[in-house]
């Protein structure tokens, strides 16, 4: 529990708005990038080291979880310094470049532009931790296994978008 308070105190409310953004987002992001699109992907050459797809549900609601608890930490810290700081916009920013990614991928087939948009955004989530981090070690630490998992989704997306050119 004392990973959800900042300075010792807890806003419940904001915690859930912060954790529900990136989680309900991402679901209906996916339900709506993925219809239709599943028979297609699996037609696709996938790598050996392509996980089974029901791997992909668990971790992002995980991790747009632990997204939101940094966010929250972050957003908590900057609030009660009354600093200014890029963090937050930065966040925002590569949430939804992480929403479109599935578009671009999925619905749209782009899967090169999506390898390129993920550059991107990778870019942006790890200047979004070191913004954090600035603010609230924790919150910065708590976007390293994101950080880790959308770099095994680029080298995925090149693996995917290589074989099936």
């Amino acid at each position: 529990m004392e990973l959800l308070k900042v300075d010792g105190r807890l806003n419940k409310k904001r915690l859930a708005l912060s954790i529900l953004i990136p989680v309900v987002g991402g679901s209906i992001t996916g339900w709506l990038a993925n219809r239709n699109a599943q028979s297609k992907y699996k037609k696709l050459k996938q790598p050996s080291f392509a996980p089974p797809a029901a791997i992909f549900p668990i971790v992002w609601t995980s991790l747009y979880t632990i997204m939101g608890i940094a966010k929250y930490r972050a957003t908590e810290k900057v609030k009660h310094a009354k600093e200014n700081t890029p963090a937050i916009p930065l966040y925002e920013l590569q949430l939804g470049l992480n929403f479109l990614w599935s578009f671009l991928f999925f619905r749209w087939g782009l899967r090169g532009t999506a390898l390129i948009e993920m550059v991107t955004m990778l870019a942006l989530i790890a200047l979004t931790a070191y913004e954090f981090q600035k603010v609230d070690k924790t919150a910065g630490v708590l976007m390293m296994p994101y950080i880790g998992w959308v770099t095994f989704a680029l080298g995925l997306n090149y693996a995917v978008w290589k074989l099936n050119k």
